[in-house]
């Protein structure tokens, strides 16, 4: 039994490399596209399973006697393993087939929305207890496991779609296509609140979890058909090598290939300087991008006296302008600026900063729509590079997920400290406390970028010597 595990999960052989051109062209032509359409809808889809939960809250809470915080105890749990989480499948899924791992984590992850839902249904509050304990308190961290549980699955979800697009996509292309994917989380959070909207208004709350978890379980069918492990095991070559492109680490191949796994990973990885400063970069990019997410509502209502209506409003241009800004800076990236992924963080992080202060002293109306786009616009810029395109050619695609699942938890570090520095912030020195504090989080961003400057021209320096 375990064998057939194993063998189900393992990385397909190489094929003998086809000889004949116009085959070869056909090929990546064909795969190449239906790999990146493939993974699109895989990454707006997850979010069902993923988003649902938001239009649930405000009835789990009514309907199960749970609190404001008690809520807020359910979500953290997704955040922090989906944080951790991302690194280490990350690691597992450098070395398993794509075609595998993915529609497993759909399948999972449905499971553990089903075990979720069904926790509600029996364990009923008030009505019993456990231990002593008040069924409403078992209910909680019976909820909180389930969810943490899907957080893991779902995090099973991004590294092997970053390993199929690094080995689809060549260098020269990287950004711009990779921009193009980036999108499908914006398409995904507003497809998921839409289609949760409909199921609450016509089929109670519960719906969002059972419905979701259904379509994930099924689309799992659909993601083993359509894809396909890296192109080498089809016959094809490697991608950059057919594109004919000069990509730095990976013209070491035939020494990465005599490397063990766990010694590529260590270089290329947990001993990569550069890795580390993108990784830390990417924090500052998280917390800003999600105290945005979960504050401005609150800040717009309290401190700028906004309606509820007219806040969301606003901040919607904060999704809408961030997709246009992670395929401008991924187009500007590939085309204006030679592929120096590092000099557009740099120029995103001043916009950023200078967006956030305009939007804060700003005292008319209708221009906050123009600064929350801007913000929204900036801030996508260095969320799609550093925590994609940037670790990935930080590496190699030998340990592409691992170097994203690294940079991916340093992310939901930078989320997490959002929530509770945003509020401590605001507790102590009021809104302009929590502005500046965000600002601040953009300038370290900045800041890291330019130590990467520095640390490659000193490295090539030392080369030269």
């Amino acid at each position: 039994m375990s064998n057939l595990i194993i063998n189900f999960f393992k990385e397909p052989p190489l094929k003998e490399e086809i000889k004949d051109n116009s085959v070869v062209d056909k090929m990546f032509k064909y795969w190449s596209f239906r790999i990146f359409y493939t993974t699109y809808i895989a990454y707006i889809l997850v979010h069902l399973c993923r988003k649902n939960i938001a239009v649930a809250l405000p009835f789990m809470g009514s309907e199960l006697h749970l609190t404001n915080t008690q809520l807020g105890i359910l979500g953290s749990t997704l955040y922090i393993t989906y944080g951790v989480g991302k690194f280490f499948n990350g690691i597992l899924a450098d070395k398993t087939n794509i075609r595998a791992f993915l529609p497993t984590a759909f399948i999972l992850t449905g499971i553990a929305n089903l075990c979720f839902l069904y926790s509600t249904i029996y364990i009923t509050p008030d009505r019993i207890t456990f231990f002593g304990l008040p069924s409403c308190t078992v209910l909680l961290w019976v909820l909180a496991f389930f969810w943490g549980a899907n957080g893991w699955f779902q995090s099973m979800v991004f590294p092997p779609i970053s390993k199929a697009l690094s080995y689809w996509i060549a260098k020269s292309e990287r950004a711009t296509k990779w921009s193009i994917w980036t999108t499908s989380h914006k398409c995904g959070v507003f497809v998921s609140v839409l289609f949760s909207g409909f199921l609450v208004q016509h089929f109670g709350w519960r719906s969002v979890f059972y419905v979701p978890a259904i379509i994930s379980i099924i689309f799992s069918l659909w993601l083993f058909e359509r894809l396909r492990d890296k192109p080498q095991t089809m016959g094809l070559p490697d991608i950059d090598k057919y594109k004919n492109e000069k990509v730095d680490i990976e013209s070491d191949e035939d020494n990465l290939n005599n490397m063990s796994y766990l010694a590529i990973f260590k270089k290329y990885v947990l001993c990569n300087k550069i890795i580390w400063l993108i990784a830390l970069s990417f924090s500052f990019v998280y917390l800003v991008r999600f105290s945005v997410e979960d504050w401005f509502i609150k800040y717009l209502v309290e401190y700028k006296n906004n309606t509820i209506e007219l806040a969301t409003s606003k901040l919607s241009l904060f999704a809408v302008f961030g997709s246009i800004g992670a395929i401008a800076s991924g187009f500007m990236s590939d085309k204006l600026f030679n592929q120096d992924r590092i000099k557009i963080n740099i120029i995103f992080f001043i916009g950023l900063i200078l967006s956030l202060i305009f939007f804060h002293v700003n005292k008319i109306n209708t221009l906050d729509y123009f600064y929350v786009a801007l913000i929204g616009f900036f801030e996508a810029g260095p969320q799609f590079l550093l925590g994609g395109v940037c670790a990935l050619e930080a590496s190699t695609k030998k340990v592409a997920s691992a170097a994203l699942g690294f940079c991916g938890m340093f992310g939901y570090l930078g989320a997490i400290l959002s929530s509770t520095g945003t509020g401590v912030m605001v507790d102590n020195f009021g809104w302009k406390g929590a502005v500046i504090f965000w600002a601040l989080s953009a300038i370290i961003g900045l800041f890291t970028c330019a130590l990467i400057i520095l640390y490659k021209r000193k490295e090539k320096l030392t080369n030269k010597g």
